[in-house]
């Protein structure tokens, strides 16, 4: 009888990678708590991490990079609402999405990053990163949506688990621009289940 495949490893290179990626970020977050985006440099975010300011290039390679690589953890930390909202409400989609996207609304609302690109002056670097450099984020995003509608109990396949993915990962973005109002996020989320339940319903047959 033949043994399992063995699990895959995450070699200690990558490990370590990963830790200082996620270190620098969280380091760039406490930043943004105090200051706005515009007034926070590649020096700054090593310094709070700990790490030379060469370290933060080699990582990133300019704020620009930082910023992205920000957002697709945003972006991550999204899809998480929504598998554990699907995890939550078996045989609920409305309940699912509705609970999803209220999640994001307020996570959203609470981060640093996207408070500062809707107060003070303009920013369009940020800006980008949501309209004409969305694309990466939409396609991470889009990935792992995918594979929860596939493996999970809503069980679709693999062509329209993409449509619908991509579907729920631009309709939450639109909203990074011009959030709901704190008071309407429920309604908001509810609006948005209401309507995009049903084609799902429909896609499982």
């Amino acid at each position: 009888m033949s043994s399992p495949p063995a699990a895959p490893t995450t070699s200690f290179a990558e490990a370590s990678k990963h830790l200082l990626r996620s270190t620098l970020l969280d380091g760039l977050r406490t930043l943004l708590r105090e200051k706005d985006w515009a007034r926070v440099t590649m020096a700054d975010v090593a310094r709070q991490a700990g790490v030379s300011r060469q370290t933060v290039y080699n990582e990133f390679s300019s704020r620009a990079g930082l910023s992205q690589a920000y957002a697709l953890r945003l972006a991550e930390e999204f899809t998480g609402d929504i598998v554990r909202a699907v995890d939550e409400n078996v045989d609920d989609v409305e309940g699912a999405l509705r609970t999803g996207f209220a999640r994001f609304f307020a996570n959203a609302a609470d981060d640093p990053l996207i408070q500062s690109l809707l107060s003070g002056e303009a920013k369009p670097d940020l800006l980008k990163l949501i309209t004409t450099d969305a694309a990466p984020i939409i396609t991470a995003a889009s990935a792992r949506l995918e594979v929860m509608l596939v493996e999970s109990w809503i069980g679709l396949d693999g062509p329209m688990a993409g449509r619908v993915a991509r579907m729920i990962a631009r309709t939450a973005l639109s909203y990074v621009a011009m959030p709901p109002d704190v008071n309407a996020d429920s309604d908001v989320a509810d609006d948005l289940a209401v309507v995009l339940a049903p084609s799902i319903v429909v896609a499982r047959g």
